[in-house]
Order: structure tokens, then C-alpha cells, then sequence
């Protein structure tokens, strides 16, 4: 059965798009400022996310700060193909997410490696395994848009 929302759900949704406490026990910290123990952010992070309302929680790294790339990709991959092509692109620890679009070029992802040279290797790679042309679309410039919703 799926819970409907409350609004601690809410507030706790909402403070968790931004950045956590830098301490030993950040949701501790995080419990106080909303009135809860650790025990029940906890809980409900772990509730929201059985239920589908998060799909993922977790840090987000620059990669590029650290040394490393992105790259958006794309394939041109026929509809018969489209679950086994998939498979093998999603099975490449570089790929950070993967979405079909209604286009000639139906499958879009972006590539995360630690090297700016690991998205020659992983991209090589994938078109070896699939026979398909991955269009690579590297990053020119980087705009933070501050990407927010409110629950």
C-alpha cells in the first residue's frame, strides 16, 4: 500500500534536495532541525524510497573536478534491439543513467569516467559490444540551474 505524503514527508523531501550536515552524524543533525530522532529520517528515507516517491539518495560528485569526465551519448538503436542494446550499455559501471527518447537517436546516456580518456575507452567499447555508433556530445560549458522540487 502506498503512504500518501505528510507534511514532515514533505519537509524532509524538501531539506533533502540540499546539502547535508558535515558531521559525524549528519542525519542526526538533520532530524533536529525538523523535529524528528535519526532513527525516523531514517525510516521514512528509507520508506520513501520502497515506495517510489526518491529513486535514488545519494552524493552527486563533479567529476571533472576530480580529474574525470561526462559525456552525454546517444545510439541510433533499432526497436527489436532496444532491451539487449540496453542491457549492454547499463551494464558499464561509467553509465550514470540511461532514458529512451522518441527520435532516430532513441537511446540517450551519460557517460562518468574517472579519466577524460575513459570516455573514448567506454564509448569504443559499448560500439564494439553493440555494433551501433555512439554520438558523443562532451560538455563545452557547465550551467548549475539549481534544480529543486517541492514536495
Amino acid at each position: 500500500m502506498t503512504h500518501i505524503l505528510d507534511q514532515t514527508d514533505r519537509d524532509l523531501l524538501n531539506r533533502l534536495q540540499d546539502d547535508l550536515p558535515l558531521s559525524h552524524r549528519p542525519f542526526a543533525d538533520l532530524a533536529l532541525e525538523i523535529g524528528l530522532t535519526e532513527n525516523d529520517v531514517l525510516s521514512r528515507i528509507e520508506r520513501l524510497k520502497s515506495q517510489g516517491f526518491i529513486t535514488r539518495f545519494g552524493p552527486f560528485f563533479d567529476a571533472a573536478a576530480m580529474g574525470g569526465a561526462f559525456c552525454l551519448c546517444a545510439m541510433a538503436v533499432p526497436s527489436a534491439e532496444f532491451e539487449t542494446v540496453l542491457t549492454k550499455v547499463n551494464a558499464h559501471d561509467e553509465v550514470a543513467h540511461n532514458y529512451e527518447r522518441t527520435h532516430q537517436l532513441n537511446m540517450w546516456f551519460v557517460l562518468a569516467t574517472e579519466t577524460p580518456e575513459g570516455i573514448t575507452a567506454t564509448a569504443d567499447t559499448i560500439e564494439q559490444e553493440t555494433g551501433l555508433i555512439v554520438h558523443r556530445f562532451p560538455k563545452l560549458q557547465e550551467f548549475f540551474i539549481g534544480f529543486r522540487v517541492t514536495a
